[in-house]
């Protein structure tokens, strides 16, 4: 028996290897494993989720046909017959908690849905109370559901052509021999429900000048999340974008943005822009010039935070998902047509998760993840409404703090012990709860639970501010 370590997802796990020969070539005359399915060496390490290397993996093991299986029901005639059996059902337990997790996927998505749908009818109902003017029937459902709809439809056109294209994603691998891994399902998902995003709230929406400046800004963000991602996709050892060339196209999108919205006349109940509706007792703030700071901090911040997140089946979609709705609650009495894009935003991530829930058959890549975050910006930095964002992105904060906490802490150890240590044995922190062994379905589900209490609270602080 000997210590040794291996590489998974980046970091050390701590294993023995125990030299066995009750399955020796030859005992009772079955083969070893190594001879199952003319295999050769020991098994590769294989990615089944989408995430290729941010998700978990498994070894892949070919169990028996089921011609060698003893064909006796009553009981097995030999010692040879009984070991066969119980050999292949130990390879069939894998196959079975798979398809119990991909179970549990489902109905964590089908709950959320159904919240989500019960919350956007709740507000056409109530909805006239709050800005006291009458709306159509169905006037915030009707995004909702038509986005839902037309991005699942496209999804099962467009899949296919992603993985016609090979457009899988690369993973940096810190294995001595492999520098990178194209393993996955395929990214760049955002390019079918983005845009369809977009075009509903365009159909369905306003006029407004901050309602088409939003529709722009979000466009530009997904124009320079797919760029990232072509980059990364066509050179070979290549990761999209530089990090300060990605941060300048950000920089400079939302100080565009924050120039349009200072120059241009939009509608405000409170008679002056850049201000911010604060609950009582506090009311409304002026911050005058450092307003537009704050809009480029917030589109920078919320941008980089729904990228980190975008590293699990069904999170960041379905997150965003209930912040969309209820930044829709927030902005609702200072501008309809925004609430509008929220909801029909909201479908688009419902739609697509109808295609990324566990396990995934796309990614939304950059190309979305960074188009979600400017979209919610533009919201609040519309309506003013940043303490309900990020009270709504309350699990995308958690995870960026995390992280922060993670890089403060590596420096100082750095700097007093000579040494380096990390407080998490690894970043984001739903790597981190992966690595303790919580499955993707069940942090799923506790994400999905607090973004819920997140969303509500969310809701009711901007409507109490406004």
């Amino acid at each position: 028996m000997r210590p040794t370590k291996i590489w998974k997802q980046g970091h050390y796990l701590k294993h023995e290897l125990v030299q066995t020969k009750s399955m020796d070539e030859g005992s009772l005359g079955i083969s070893s494993f190594g001879d199952w399915g003319n295999n050769e060496g020991p098994s590769d390490y294989m990615f089944f989720s989408s995430d290729g290397e941010d998700s978990d993996g498994e070894i892949l093991v070919t169990s028996m046909n089921d011609v060698d299986m003893p064909k006796i029901k009553k009981q097995f005639v030999t010692a040879e017959d009984a070991l066969m059996a119980t050999a292949s059902r130990l390879a069939l337990l894998g196959r079975m908690h798979k398809k119990n997790r991909i179970t549990h996927g489902f109905v964590c998505n089908v709950v959320l849905i159904a919240f989500l749908t019960t919350c956007i009818a709740f507000i056409d109902w109530c909805a006239w109370r709050i800005v006291r003017q009458p709306f159509d029937a169905f006037y915030f459902i009707s995004p909702f559901l038509a986005s839902a709809f037309l991005v699942a439809c496209a999804g099962y056109i467009s899949v296919p052509i992603l993985k016609r294209f090979n457009t899988r994603q690369k993973f940096r691998r810190k294995w001595p021999y492999m520098y990178y891994s194209e393993k996955g399902t395929p990214t760049i998902g955002g390019v079918f429900f983005i845009p369809i995003g977009i075009a509903v709230a365009k159909v369905m929406g306003g006029s407004s000048a901050e309602f088409s400046s939003i529709l722009l800004v979000t466009l530009a963000y997904a124009l320079v999340g797919l760029l990232d991602d072509a980059i990364g996709l066509m050179k070979p050892h290549s990761f999209g974008l530089s990090k300060e060339t990605k941060l300048l196209l950000e920089v400079a999108v939302a100080a565009w943005f924050s120039f349009q919205l200072y120059t241009k006349n939009v509608s405000s109940p409170y008679g002056m822009k850049m201000v911010i509706p604060v609950p009582a007792p506090v009311g409304v703030v002026n911050l005058r010039g450092y307003y537009l700071l704050l809009i480029v901090f917030t589109f920078v911040f919320m941008a980089k935070g729904y990228k980190s997140i975008d590293g699990m089946d069904g999170f960041a979609g379905g997150t965003s998902a209930l912040a969309f709705v209820a930044m829709s609650v927030a902005v609702l009495p200072i501008c309809s047509d925004v609430s509008v894009f929220g909801t029909s935003m909201a479908g688009a991530c419902v739609g697509f998760l109808l295609h990324n829930r566990y396990k995934s058959s796309v990614a939304m890549g950059n190309t979305g993840s960074l188009a979600l975050g400017g979209a919610l910006a533009a919201m609040a930095s519309c309506s003013g409404m940043f303490i309900p964002l990020f009270i709504a992105s309350g699990i995308m904060v958690i995870e960026v703090i995390a992280g922060i906490f993670q890089l403060l802490y590596f420096r100082i150890t750095e700097r007093l012990k000579g040494k380096t240590h990390n407080f998490f044995e690894v970043a984001p922190l739903h790597h981190y709860l992966k690595l303790c062994g919580i499955r993707e379905p069940y942090i799923l589900s506790g994400a999905y639970l607090i973004s819920s209490i997140f969303a509500v609270l969310a809701g009711y602080v901007g409507l109490t501010s406004a």
